[in-house]
């Protein structure tokens, strides 16, 4: 092997164990037999996430969980933070020929920028060893964006669950985040402009130089004109609030959002505000695929609407089916859904679930389209309704957590669409005291299980949710949040899509047993 290969292979391998993105397969040296080397696959040694700024309601109540599975692999050393998001450009309070009114502008906007710098002196939490979660608890409106880094043991698998309860006012409820990586391109079905709702797009830059990103809005007849939704500019270190109501006139309940990053990178969620039904977070969909999974509808849904995008030149036919416990149930009237090209589709399914846990299974009937899409679910009745988003997610290929669990209030839905499946999960210590314990569940092919729950002996405080999946069959996996107040049935739900705590790197090389050590 020459030292140009030699040095590719290095380099790879660094970025792999700091990203979890890369991956080489060497080539078969000259004279040799072509037998391909076994892959290590080893932790990855850093990981970064973003939280958005929880919410503008002075009576908000934020709690921040962290937590990272214990790895494998991992050396004794590792750190992980979070930090608030707060840009400091060191300018001037020039009035730029407006004079006094632009003097008190910039005097309210360094009010607001102190009053949150001040909220972020202090780490909002502080994780712990990997195994056992930490919580930090925020309140009011002002608490900023968050940054946040892990490295050594720490990195693998880390995840950090944002949870904030609204009493009252719009988007009153349980409103629940996960916390998650920089990237340059998002997808975010069901979105609206509709009158009773305030949406917003949070875009947080990590990097130290701006970014440029652009918000793409598509309806049921295509593309929606937007008065600034090219080159928006999230300086370095910030999160921008995007309120989509200030980019369009238009007046639409079901909307797409694409946001694609022209210059460095973000992390994107959505916000999405309700006068009369509450408010949740949507995350971003897994990325367009002919094939889709919608994991972890609670079992005593009153409505579920799905809506869905096609992004490029062709029309889409899908089959829509629902696992549940006893295999794939075709909805009653609702057996495909035509998603034109370039145009988003909605229908409601109603009570599709009645009763028992359940998952929609997005297939094509013919050609193979790609498609994103996502559903809003309902729980209650009259006022006492909250919603809640469950995106289009991908599988657990090998390991993923949810944190900020209660033995009570948490529901883990396990789906296994294509197969027969063993999941082993395990819960994790308490956040304030417990040992962990592991259960393994058998879930049978074209069904969704909502799992008996194991809860940590002795259990103070909250606790980590690890979902391992035991063999090849595709598993997908969503856990909801429930806290029920005034008759307001507040919940939250999160996919579990794989934690990517791993990554194969060339076996057998020098260069990779450096890295090791």
């Amino acid at each position: 092997m020459n030292r140009t290969t030699l040095s590719l292979i290095a380099g790879t391998a660094a970025l792999a164990a700091v990203t979890g993105f890369a991956t080489l397969n060497e080539p078969a040296a000259p004279g040799g037999d072509g037998t391909a080397k076994a892959a290590a696959v080893l932790p990855v040694e850093r990981t970064s996430l973003l939280c958005p700024a929880p919410s503008t309601s002075d009576i908000a109540e934020t709690t921040y969980t962290s937590f990272t599975p214990v790895t494998k692999g991992t050396g004794s050393d590792g750190t992980a933070e979070l930090t608030a998001a707060t840009e400091d450009t060191g300018e001037d309070d020039a009035s730029n020929g407006d004079g006094d009114k632009n003097k008190d502008e910039n005097k309210n906007k360094d009010e607001k920028k102190t009053d949150k710098t001040e909220k972020a002196e202090k780490p909002v939490v502080t994780p712990k060893a990997p195994g056992t979660p930490a919580t930090g608890d925020t309140s009011g409106g002002d608490s900023p964006a968050l940054v946040g880094t892990a490295e050594g043991r720490s990195a693998p698998g880390w995840t950090v669950q944002e949870t904030t309860e609204v009493a009252a006012g719009t988007g009153r409820g349980l409103q629940g985040v996960t916390c998650t990586p920089a990237d340059t391109e998002f997808w975010f079905p069901g979105v609206s402009t509709a009158a009773d709702r305030t949406d917003y797009v949070h875009l947080t830059n990590p990097d130290d130089s701006a970014a440029v990103a652009d918000i793409e809005l598509y309806g049921k007849d295509g593309a929606v004109k937007t008065t600034v939704g090219e080159g928006i500019t999230v300086p370095p270190n910030s999160s921008e609030p995007i309120l989509l109501s200030t980019l369009t006139d238009e007046k639409q309940e079901d909307l797409t959002v694409h946001v694609n990053v022209r210059s460095g990178r973000v992390g994107a969620s959505v916000q999405a505000l309700d006068d009369k039904l509450g408010g949740d977070w949507l995350a971003s969909a897994t990325d367009p695929s002919s094939s889709l999974v919608i994991p972890g509808i609670p079992a005593d849904a009153t409505a579920v609407r799905l809506v869905a995008f096609a992004p490029g030149d062709t029309d889409a036919d899908l089959k829509v089916q629902l696992a549940s416990p006893t295999g794939p149930i075709t909805p009653a009237g609702h057996e495909t859904l035509h998603v034109k090209a370039g145009m988003t589709a909605a229908v409601d399914l109603g009570d599709v679930t009645r009763g028992e846990a359940g998952s929609l299974v997005l297939t094509p009937t013919g050609t193979s389209t790609p498609v994103v899409a996502a559903v809003r679910v309902l729980r209650g009745k009259g006022s006492g309704q909250e919603s809640a988003f469950i995106p289009a997610t991908g599988p657990v290929a090998a390991r993923a957590s949810a944190a900020d669990n209660t033995a009570k209030g948490s529901t883990l839905s396990l789906t296994a669409p294509k197969g027969t499946a063993k999941v082993k999960v395990t819960a994790s210590a308490g956040s304030e005291g417990g040992t962990a314990v592991s259960k393994t569940y058998t879930i049978r092919s074209g069904t969704t299980e909502n799992v008996e729950l194991p809860v940590p002996e002795g259990l103070k405080g909250t606790f980590a949710l690890t979902v391992e999946p035991l063999g090849a069959t595709p598993v997908y996996a969503a856990r909801t949040l429930a806290a029920d107040k005034e008759g307001v049935r507040g919940f939250t739900i999160q996919t579990l899509p794989d934690d990517r705590g791993t990554v194969e790197v060339p076996a057998a090389d020098e260069d990779v047993a450096v890295l090791q050590k």
